[in-house]
Order: structure tokens, then sequence, then C-alpha cells
């Protein structure tokens, strides 16, 4: 049995293969045409696609690759995708590439939300998150901290040597034993009902209305990757983890590669992942790196900067224009753009 997980962003994607025949648990429809190249350079056949819950951060690559390789397509029985092949609900046990799983029904984030329990593993989906990352925000269509309550139960009698593998990871957090997470994650740390709803009740998160519009095309069974807007790398679903609701409706200032020149005093902030700065396309000289993803959590690192202008930078804008937008909201007032990002700048430099 191979295993091993895909994306090199936050949305997790797990591969399973057993004698050439492979199974993936949450795709992401971004990482379609990579998955398929990879199944077809190993020779491998897709015999199963799993999504753990209908995503509301992104647009699910279930529907292409069924479309794609005539795969079987599974979800919870109450999923909303018509696409969906086979269904199933609380207590069954599936065959994934001959290794056997027991569904758990686990709502709370969405209703319709399984985890897979694996001899050694447990595929969370957004359910579980690592540490202090807690799990998936219960405030979003469907969701309900009651049934989140009831579904942690069910942990109670899963072995604490269990590894727990999420279908997020915002921070670089590392999956651990279920029994480290009984001690980190908050989640799993509070003795009654009561008291749990009231921490998930004070959180105030307020739903970001992009989300739905990302629960609709995957109701939808799109299979358009710009089907929803999407911000890039935002820790959307974690708890704690959106930026105001308000922030995707701020119009951001852009520059071009020309003008950088014009503004010697701003600092330089490239949003882009460290490895990413060191590729191909380069950094600019004396730039400062925070990931988008990691912005919200890291805002302070820059509180010396609030009345600096601050030119944002990434690959082509995308990610630039979701951390503007973020710093907007945070006071920061003096943010631009690098418009076309990195290959904007290269193509004038070169």
């Amino acid at each position: 049995m191979i295993f091993k997980q895909l994306n090199p962003g936050p949305c997790k994607t797990y591969l399973m293969v057993n004698n050439q025949d492979a199974a993936l648990i949450d795709p992401v429809i971004d990482h379609t045409s990579e998955y398929l190249e990879m199944l077809k350079d190993d020779k491998l056949n897709l015999k199963l696609v799993i999504d753990t819950h209908t995503h509301a951060d992104h647009i699910s690559a279930g529907p292409s690759l069924r479309d794609a390789t005539d795969c079987d397509y599974m979800m919870h029985v109450s999923a909303p995708p018509k696409c969906v092949t086979h269904r199933v609900k609380d207590q069954d046990i599936i065959d994934v590439v001959g290794q056997k799983a027991l569904v758990l029904e686990t709502p709370g984030h969405t209703k319709d939300s399984i985890s897979l329990l694996f001899e050694d593993k447990l595929f969370s989906g957004d359910f579980l998150f690592l540490d202090d990352a807690g799990a998936g925000r219960d405030d979003l269509p469907g969701g309900d901290p009651e049934d989140h309550w009831n579904s942690l139960l069910k942990l109670s009698k899963v072995d604490d040597r269990v590894l727990v593998y999420p279908a997020h990871e915002y921070r670089n957090r590392q999956p651990s034993s279920l029994g480290n997470q009984r001690k980190t994650n908050p989640h799993l740390k509070h003795t009654s009902k009561e008291e749990f709803i009231d921490y998930i009740n004070e959180l105030k998160l307020g739903p970001a209305a992009w989300m739905k519009d990302v629960l609709k095309a995957n109701y939808k069974c799109a299979m358009d990757p710009h089907a929803a807007w999407i911000p890039t790398d935002v820790p959307a679903c974690e708890i704690k983890g959106t930026m105001n609701p308000n922030a995707a409706n701020i119009e951001v200032k852009y520059i071009s590669a020309g003008e950088i020149s014009d503004h010697p005093q701003a600092l330089l902030l490239d949003v882009r992942e460290p490895m990413e700065l060191t590729g191909e396309l380069g950094s600019l000289q004396g730039v400062k790196n925070i990931p988008v993803g990691q912005l919200t959590f890291r805002i302070d690192e820059l509180r010396d900067y609030m009345d600096h202008e601050i030119i944002l930078v990434c690959r082509s804008g995308a990610r630039a224009t979701t951390a503007a937008q973020i710093l907007t909201t945070g006071g920061y007032t003096k943010t631009m753009v690098l418009d076309g990002g990195m290959i904007a700048y290269n193509h004038i430099a070169n």
C-alpha cells in the first residue's frame, strides 16, 4: 500500500494505492490536471474518489475526476451533489483499494461530514484539524455546534495511536496521534456539551459570502475551477481563520513593475510560500516574506509599518490582492499590489 499527501497548499488531498488501483480523498479542482498526469505517469487506475463533506473553501475535483476516469465518487447519503455515485452512512464498512475503513458520520462543520477510520489512520475532513487549529468552523450553512459535540463523542473509543489526517492545514502542523490531539486540540478539551457550545458561539466568526458561493458550486457538481471566486490561501475553514467578511469587497490599488522605483521607502512584502522566493521567478531585493495564509496570524509583525506604504507581491497578483484586503481591514491603508506579480516584473526586467 502506498499512501501520501499530494497538494502543496493548505487543502490536503490523500492518495492511496494498492496494486496500481488508486483512491483520492478530498481532491481539489485546481490540481485536477496534476492528478491525471500522475495517474498516467504511474500507470494507476483511479477507482474511487471520496469527499469527506461538501467543501466551502475550494471546488472539489470529484466531479471532474469522475468525468475523466469513470471512477466511483463517494460521499455521505445526505450530500447535495447529484453526481455522487456511491453514498455511505454511519458505521458502513467500505473498501478503499483493498483497505477496510469504517465510516463515521461526523456532522457539525456540515450536515454531510464523514470521517474515515482505518486501522491506523483517521481521515477527519474538517471535523477535526490539528492542535490549536481545532476544527472546521460551525457557522456555515448546515453547521451546528451541538452536532459537532455529538460527533466528537464518537472518538472516545478510537485508539490513541491512530494518526489524524485532516482536509486542511494552514500553518505547517504535522499529522499526529489522536492521543496527542487529546492533549493539544481545544475541541477535545471540553467536558460538557454546554461548555463546548458556548466556546463555539463565543467565537462570533461571521461567514464570508464567498464561501456560500463555493458551497453552491459544489452542490451543482461544478467542473469549472472559476465557478466561484475564492481568495487564495486564506485559512477560511479554520476556527478564527477567516478574514473580515467585508474584506472581499475592498478595492485595492495596483502599481506596475516600472512604478516600484517611485516608492523607495515602501515595504516590499512577498506573500508567496518561502520556497517560491528561491524558485525560477526569484524575488525582489530586500523583500519581507509572510505567506498570505499566515498573514492574519502574523499581522502584528507589521505594526511598525502601519503608516508606511506597503507593496504586496506574489506570483501573478492574486494572493497579493487578498493580502492587501486583509491588511486594509487591519488598518493598513497605504497598501498597493504589484500588478501581474513576479511574472510581470520578470517580463519587464528581461
